[in-house]
C-alpha cells in the first residue's frame, strides 16, 4: 500500500511530464525541484514559506517525501509549474533517493549555518544527486546552494562569501544564497535563479521544438498566479 501510494504520485507526474497540446495561447513548464540536505537545515520551512507564504517553528521530520506545488506567472506567454520535492534528511544516500530523484531537472541543497557539520555534509548530498540524476546530454541538473537560517550566528566557511563563491564554482553548484524561511530572506530570489538556469538548459536541449514533452499548453481559462497545493507520498 505504501509502495503503491508513492508510485501513484510518480505516475501523476510522469503523465503530466510527458503531455503537450499545442492548442491555445499560453504555454506551461512542469518541473520537478528536489529540495535536499541534511536534517534539521529547514528544508520543510522553505517550501512552506515559498509555496504558501508561512513559516512555524514546529514541523514534525520528514518521513520519506512530501511534495508541493509552485505556479508562477514567469511571463504574460509562460507559466511555470515548480513540483518541490522535500527529501527527508535521514534517508541520507540510501537507495530508495535515486527512486526520488527520478525525473528532476533542479535541486536546492539546504546546509544550516549555524551547524558546520552540515555544511560538511553538502558535498556528499551533491556526489550522491550527481550521480543519480541528469539531464538529458548527460551533465549535471542545476543546482543552487541554501545557506539556510542566516537570521542567527553563523559558523564556518559561510562567513566568506568569496570562498563560498569558490566552493560554488568548485563544486558545480549554479549559485548560492543566504537564505531565512523565519525572516524570508532570498528565497523568492534563489527559486528564480534556479527556474532561470533551468529554463536557460532547456532552450539550450530543445530550442524551439513545439514538441518539447515539458511543455503543455494553456487556454485561455487555465489559472496561474499564486495557485499552491501540496501533498504527501509514502516511503516504501
Amino acid at each position: 500500500m505504501l509502495c503503491f501510494c508513492y508510485d501513484l504520485i510518480c505516475s501523476c507526474f510522469s503523465k503530466l511530464h510527458g503531455k503537450a497540446q499545442m492548442s491555445g495561447e499560453k504555454r506551461e513548464h512542469l518541473y520537478k525541484i528536489l529540495v535536499i540536505g541534511e536534517l534539521g537545515t529547514g528544508k520543510t520551512s522553505i517550501i512552506k514559506r515559498y509555496v504558501h507564504q508561512f513559516f512555524s517553528q514546529h514541523y514534525r521530520a520528514t518521513i520519506g517525501v512530501d511534495f508541493a506545488l509552485k505556479v508562477l506567472n514567469w511571463d504574460p506567454a509562460t507559466i511555470i509549474r515548480l513540483q518541490l520535492w522535500d527529501i527527508a534528511g535521514q534517508e541520507r544516500f540510501g537507495n530508495m533517493t535515486r527512486v526520488y530523484y527520478k525525473e528532476a531537472v533542479g535541486a536546492f541543497i539546504v546546509f544550516d549555518v549555524t551547524r558546520a557539520s552540515t555544511f560538511d555534509a553538502v558535498v556528499k548530498w551533491k556526489q550522491d544527486l550527481d550521480s543519480k540524476v541528469q539531464m538529458a546530454d548527460g551533465s549535471p541538473i542545476p543546482c543552487v546552494l541554501l545557506a539556510n537560517k542566516c537570521d542567527q550566528q553563523k559558523e564556518g566557511m559561510v562567513n566568506n562569501p568569496s570562498k563560498m563563491d569558490e566552493y560554488c564554482k568548485e563544486k558545480g553548484f549554479t549559485g548560492w544564497f543566504e537564505t531565512s524561511a523565519k525572516e524570508n530572506v532570498n528565497i523568492e530570489e534563489a527559486a528564480r535563479a534556479l527556474v532561470s538556469k533551468i529554463l536557460l538548459n532547456d532552450k539550450l536541449l530543445h530550442g524551439n521544438d513545439t514538441k518539447d514533452p515539458t511543455k503543455i499548453a494553456l487556454d485561455n481559462n487555465g489559472k496561474a498566479g499564486g495557485e499552491a497545493t501540496s501533498g504527501k507520498s509514502c516511503a516504501c
